[in-house]
Parts: structure tokens; sequence; C-alpha cells
């Protein structure tokens, strides 16, 4: 775990809360911590146990007395009380004084309702953030992360594939045009292998497995060189430990629904989007955001399924967290960018 020197005391910060990673922006420092979004606590009194990188190791395989919680789904609250634990400790890896409270922007999937959006500033506020905590939109932070003209007269498309939500907008003149926000991504795809390799082989995968198989052989569209690998987990049959081989063109046909669903959220809106800036969008092509933009083949299958030209953010994993930043460190210059209701 990073620690951070006392010059951070009162410093501006930038959260992307994310289901699957949360990241922290601090002005003037940039990107300062990056950690699951996980933590470890003792059911019995509720106390936390390990956050971060720390808890998610821990994930499937703690005992009884033990439980590696995540405490967003699909982008949003599941558990409060464990994500404002979750908030408070990785605020206090930043700024080591139980003392400062922080200026804080946090990012939230553009269909949250009122009452999510709410929770989340609760729990910044009650971790150390001072108020007001500013809320702004996933997807209009990574089109500022992914250095789009987002206020520019000119349409920008982008989509950001996270861990919980999939979000899609077309952005002009520092307002979002049209959206979609689909709670399919990164997950899913986790679930959908875990349900085709229990379906197939009667083999029992862990999360974290899912996780890495879907890194190693998941693809949206056919590869030039299919690829195998071992994959290990236990037999429903036996009950013992088992390994089996598996191969890109299985996991694309596991994961082929929910990258469908990625897909069509894109269609449905660009079939919403005005036809200025529709051509706008076919000259400079969609941007690729999230963990999901390095998914193999994706760019690939996006563009023949649009006959857009796809572009990948240059830190497609970092972008939400550095548009969020760059609002902190541009505050005056881009306030407007922040929903009406989150100015002062």
């Amino acid at each position: 775990m990073r620690r951070f020197n006392s010059s951070f005391l009162g410093r501006d910060m930038a959260v992307d809360l994310g289901t699957a990673n949360t990241l922290v922006y601090v002005r003037g420092e940039g990107i300062v911590l990056n950690e699951p979004s996980v933590v470890a606590v003792r059911p019995s009194d509720g106390k936390a146990l390990a956050v971060g990188t720390d808890a998610k190791r821990m994930i499937g395989r703690t005992p009884a007395h033990i439980e590696a919680i995540r405490p967003l789904k699909d982008g949003v609250i599941s558990d409060f009380e464990v994500c404002e634990t979750m908030m408070r400790y990785f605020i206090q890896q930043v700024h080591q004084s139980r003392f400062s409270k922080p200026r804080m922007v946090i990012c939230v999937p553009s269909g949250v309702t009122g009452v999510e959006k709410r929770a989340v500033q609760d729990a910044a506020e009650y971790a150390g953030a001072r108020k007001p905590v500013r809320i702004i939109e996933e997807p209009m932070a990574a089109a500022i992360g992914s250095g789009l003209p987002v206020q520019e007269p000119t349409g920008s498309m982008i989509v950001d594939v996270g861990g919980g939500t999939t979000e899609v907008a077309v952005i002009s003149l520092g307002g979002v045009v049209t959206s979609q926000s689909v709670r399919v991504a990164g997950d899913e795809l986790d679930e959908a292998i875990i349900q085709y390799i229990k379906k197939e082989y009667s083999l029992a995968l862990g999360e974290r497995t899912a996780e890495l198989v879907k890194i190693e052989l998941g693809s949206a569209c056919e590869l030039e060189q299919e690829l195998q690998a071992e994959v290990r987990g236990r037999d429903l049959v036996t009950g013992l430990p088992k390994t089996i081989v598996t191969s890109t063109h299985e996991i694309r046909e596991a994961i082929a629904e929910p990258v469908t669903s990625v897909i069509d959220a894109v269609k449905v809106t660009l079939d919403r989007t005005p036809p200025e800036l529709a051509a706008d969008i076919m000259e400079r092509g969609i941007m690729l955001a999230g963990g999901g933009a390095l998914l193999k083949g994706l760019p690939e299958r996006l563009a023949a399924e649009t006959g857009m030209p796809i572009c990948i953010a240059p830190r497609p994993l970092d972008a939400v967290a550095l548009g969020s930043g760059q609002i902190l460190e541009e505050f005056d210059a881009l306030e407007g960018l922040l929903p009406s209701s989150e100015r002062e």
C-alpha cells in the first residue's frame, strides 16, 4: 500500500468510484491511488479487516468468519456502510490527517437516480469530504479524460465500458445530447464465463479465475490466431479440483450476449443522434474507454456493426479519473460541465 506525505493536506480530490476499481486523483499530483473496490469485513461486528488490493486477494478464499464484499454493484452503492468505510480508507491513504476535509468530485453512471446520486454524496461526506460533494457523470468525465473536444460545437461520441455499467454518450457544447447507460459490462462478462464453463464442463469457477479467463481469452470477433489456455476449478460431479482446456472460440461464444448488449447500446445512441452530430462522429470516430475497451476484437466488431471509425483512449482504464481530475485543475473554466444542480 502506498503512503503519501502530509503535503497533500486539504488538496482537492476527484474519485472514480468504480464497481471494479476506485481511482483517486489529487489536484496537482495526478492519479495517486488505484485499488480494487473490495472490503473484507467480519460479519459478526462489521469490522473492516482489509480494503483494496489486500481484500481482493481474499475473494473466494475467506473462512466463514470473514466476508469479502464489493460495495458497488452496476455502478451504484449496494452496501452503504461498507462503501463509506472503503472511501474513508482511501481518503486517509491520500490525506493522512484525520482533520483534513478535501473538496471532492465523484463520478457516477449517467443512468443513476436522484436517490442513488444522493447516496454517493452522503457516503463521501460521512467519509470526511467537504460539503458540497460535486457529482459528474461518467461519460462526460471519460470524454474529457480521453481528450475529446467536449466544449466545441461538434459531436463527440464516447463509449465507456466499465465493470458494472456501459456508458454511451454523444457530447457537444459541454453537454450530453443523447446517452444510454446499460448495466452490462465487465462483471456480466465474468458471470457469463462462469455460467458457460459450469454448463459445458460441470466446472465451478471463482470470480477471479473468470476475470483472468476474460482477459486472456475474451474476444468480440474472430481472431487471426485463436488461443487456448488451461482453466482450473472444482468439478461439480466429484467435488475434486479439475483442469480443462478452453479456447478463445468458446469464451467468445460464452460472452456473446453481453457483448451484443453493449453494441446495441451504441446503435441505439447513434439512432437518436441528430444528423449534423452523426456526420461529425462519422468523421472523428467513436472513442472507446474503460477496461472493456481492452477486450480483443471489440473495436473491430464495433466498426463493422456501426460503419464508424473506432479509436481507443490513450489511457482507457484511467480516462474517467483523468477527466474528473481535469475539472479540478481547471475548475473555473470547466465548472459548466458539471450538472447544473452541482454548481455553486
